[in-house]
């Protein structure tokens, strides 16, 4: 009795185990049951969602904002070649936008339009948004400008700006930005240029709505470009682009390639024998999609940023059905104002001229 007990068990448990294997040879046999097509166009209405809103809201007024008022028409003695340090801790305050006149013998004239009302631990700007809508008026005096009222407020959270007249610069700043009262979000942002580690540049823009912009550039021997789009969560948008220099005459060889949109991810990447490129792969939650094809177009060749991104590529994608689309057509509504909103990321825009300009005027107002 007992002996045909423990063959029962015995095969029970047979059973189970066979029942268990199949399951799991099912389970890694499953294919996705969204096709590659439908994927890209829901990853794409996503993607238009996110645009829209981002560009309809008040941080796309400081992403986009004018970028004509920079450091560089400060004056400094071609002598200098002393590194100049300004952190956080030497411009801390609460300066509000109020032109102050000064006398100089009969004349009368304008020597600062910012000035100290506040201590803080911070750095807090404010200013006129009308003066930030047209920045050519923000260092003229107009005796209507008394009427205006301190309504955009830029707060520095992280400074560190550190010049070389001959050796480059480093490059650290974190604000905040608020608009007649309404939170536009903030914007960090690390630069740096210098002989050892050639240049480099990151920023990252968090919007109110959830959404965050991320830029990565770094234009070297090894070249890097990094742009993505996310709701905080997953990732609507990101391309990457890696590139080597390949001789004397600055020519680049691509080594590494990806886009994604939502749940679909394009990767090209260097062979085994790493002296040419494998055909660009597309993948669906992770599956490889064997039916699909895409071509890469390129537009131009042996630049640091070949990308869709900066306009410089396309990917034709023929799908299991035999159709064919491109992304800039799939697209077309969100690619070119991506292009616009990465392009004004990298550019010094309005609020970092305004923080950089008041920075130098104080410092050198210190020493």
């Amino acid at each position: 009795m007992k002996t045909k007990i423990i063959y029962l068990t015995l095969f029970l448990a047979g059973i189970l185990l066979g029942s268990c294997n199949k399951s799991a040879t099912s389970t890694s046999a499953i294919v996705p049951t969204v096709s590659l097509k439908s994927a890209l166009t829901q990853g794409v209405q996503n993607l238009n969602t996110a645009v829209n809103t981002i560009t309809a809201s008040t941080g796309y007024q400081v992403v986009t904002g004018p970028a004509d008022l920079t450091t560089k028409d400060l004056v400094i003695s071609p002598l200098d070649t002393v590194a100049h340090s300004i952190l956080l801790a030497n411009i801390a305050g609460v300066y509000d936008y109020k032109a102050t006149k000064s006398r100089i013998g009969k004349l009368s004239i304008i020597t600062r339009y910012f000035n100290k009302t506040a201590d803080s631990t911070l750095m807090v700007v404010r200013l006129p948004e009308s003066k930030v809508e047209n920045s050519r008026t923000l260092l003229k005096y107009s005796p209507s400008d008394t009427l205006l009222v301190n309504d955009y407020v830029i707060t520095l959270t992280d400074y560190d700006y550190t010049y070389r007249l001959r050796g480059g610069y480093d490059y650290r700043m974190a604000s905040s930005t608020a608009i007649k009262g309404v939170a536009a979000g903030t914007y960090k942002i690390q630069s740096s240029h210098n002989k050892t580690t050639n240049s480099h540049f990151s920023a990252e823009y968090d919007f109110p709505n959830g959404y965050i912009t991320k830029i990565t550039y770094a234009p070297g021997d090894t070249a890097v470009s990094d742009y993505s789009i996310s709701d905080g969560k997953n990732i609507l948008y990101e391309e990457n682009y890696t590139s080597i220099r390949s001789d004397s005459l600055q020519q680049r060889r691509e080594t590494n390639y990806s886009l994604t949109i939502g749940n679909v991810e394009i990767v090209r990447q260097l062979g085994k024998g790493k002296s040419s490129l494998d055909s660009a792969k597309v993948y669906v939650g992770g599956v490889l999609e064997t039916k699909a094809k895409v071509s890469v177009v390129n537009n131009t060749t042996g630049t640091v940023d070949n990308t869709v991104t900066s306009k410089k590529r396309d990917l034709l994608i023929t799908f299991d059905d035999g159709t064919t689309a491109t992304i800039s057509s799939l697209a077309s509504t969100a690619i070119p104002t991506i292009s616009s909103m990465f392009t004004s990321l990298h550019q010094a825009n309005f609020a970092t001229g305004i923080v950089d300009w008041i920075a130098w005027e104080i410092y050198y107002t210190k020493h």
